[in-house]
């Protein structure tokens, strides 16, 4: 039986996340900004290290995500796809603070809710729009620092706009989520699209 890896995407609207998952399944960059529904979820396959694996990937919607002080919220979001999770990506924009806040506040809710503590499943701050370099709103190092020191999570950062790091990202993602799960790791992998059947990527 093929086993299920499931990823959540979050973040602030416009910060990319729709971007960032569709130039990695389809070398594909939306010029057009359209806001996420209710959940939208992408199903890829991977081969990793001789074994299939399929992976959900689910793009969370920010208006039915993490309001301020909202356990019963976070509770009502897992009965919906958000529980068992095996990764979370958190998106920001580099250019925009408030995007950072909203995942400063999305990290809290996830280790105060779940029940295995912060190595339950890793969790990758992704900073989007690495293109706008020269308008950023703070020095990567900061955040970087803070991100992994203080908050014990993986940071990366990304152009989804330019295809840059987003292989990466994902190569990151899914070998840290298989050796949290004590998986075999440090192989390559090859992403089959789940819209686009034919098309296969070598990671």
């Amino acid at each position: 039986m093929v086993e299920t890896l499931k990823v959540a995407v979050l973040g602030a609207p416009k910060v990319g996340k729709t971007a960032i998952i569709r130039q990695f399944l389809y070398n594909d960059f939306p010029e057009t900004y359209r806001p996420t529904g209710a959940r939208d979820t992408y199903r890829p396959s991977v081969i990793y290290n001789g074994d299939m694996y399929d992976v959900k990937i689910m793009e969370v919607p920010y208006l039915a995500a993490f309001p301020a002080d909202s356990s019963q919220e976070w509770s009502d979001l897992k009965c919906r796809g958000l529980r068992n999770i095996n990764a979370y990506v958190l998106v920001y924009d580099i250019c925009n603070p408030e995007s950072f806040e909203y995942v400063t506040m999305i990290q809290q809710q996830i280790l105060e809710n779940r029940t295995g503590g912060a190595s339950e499943a890793p969790i990758i701050v992704v900073g989007n729009k690495r293109d706008q370099q020269k308008q950023r709103f703070t020095p990567r190092r900061t955040l970087s620092v803070l991100v992994k020191k203080s908050w014990k999570c993986g940071y990366m950062e990304c152009s989804a706009k330019y295809n840059w790091h987003i292989v990466l990202l994902f190569k990151e993602l899914l070998s840290s989520a298989l050796a949290q799960g004590c998986k075999h790791h440090h192989s390559c992998m090859r992403l089959q699209g789940a819209l686009h059947t034919t098309r296969c990527s070598l990671m």
